[in-house]
């Protein structure tokens, strides 16, 4: 099979552009095994993030032939096309080529206190949780952490305040969490114009997860308990 990589080029010292790189293979190769060919054989220059290489880290987040997709995953034959564009993810300072500035992301996560907040004291084994009970968060405990969804968000494009969907998918995955007893807490921080509230309701962060994950109802979970709280009934 052979394939043009057309990939996406910047640096302090460079204007951005996009670099042609020809393919050729045999059997299956990724879009990250397809950059690794080029980065070892065609220009040792090129930038790009990337850590697991299965699907777990989110590393490898980029914008592949218009979609938000895990280079890892995305298989070049099943992209059924001759030319594969390769993009940093939208929206989001670039540090070199496809490598994206993640801190202003990781900086909103932390703010939404992403951790469990114990409602007692630890008991002398473990914290029980029933099967119903977990599952009200199995979801949303898949995120990876990618940044594929805050980058598909026009919102946080256009609010660097805004918190962002993974920072609110997070803090509903605690606030839902039967263990967890710090939803005042979230509350207080998410429960304003740059939190819950400010979501438009595009669905753009659903279409983005490379896990299906459904942040939007994440969120219209959060602008329920966000409107009870300014209303004095939590």
């Amino acid at each position: 099979m052979e394939v043009t990589l057309r990939v996406f080029r910047y640096s302090e010292r460079i204007e951005p552009h996009y670099d042609v790189y020809p393919l050729s293979f045999s059997g299956g190769k990724t879009v990250l095994e397809g950059l690794f060919d080029v980065l070892e054989k065609q220009d040792g220059s090129l930038a790009f993030r990337y850590s697991c290489r299965s699907a777990v880290c989110g590393s490898c987040a980029m914008f592949i032939n218009g979609s938000f997709r895990l280079a890892c995953q995305t298989q070049i034959k099943d992209l059924k096309s001759s030319v594969i564009s390769i993009n940093p993810l939208p929206h989001m300072k670039i540090v070199k080529d496809l490598v994206v500035d993640m801190k202003p992301f990781f900086k909103k996560l932390d703010m939404i206190l992403p951790y469990l907040i114990p409602k007692e004291n630890p008991p002398e084994k473990e914290r029980l949780q029933l099967p119903r009970n977990r599952k009200r968060v199995d979801n949303y405990i898949d995120c990876i952490l990618c940044g594929a969804c805050y980058s598909s968000c026009t919102v946080a494009a256009t609010d660097e305040y805004y918190l962002g969907p993974a920072a609110l998918t997070k803090a509903w995955r605690f606030m839902a969490d039967s263990r967890d007893g710090g939803t005042a807490q979230r509350l207080a921080i998410v429960a304003d114009e740059h939190g819950a509230l400010r979501c438009h309701t595009l669905f753009n962060c659903v279409e983005a997860c490379p896990k299906q994950i459904n942040c939007t109802q994440a969120i219209q979970n959060m602008k329920k308990k966000s409107v009870a709280r300014i209303l004095g009934f939590i």
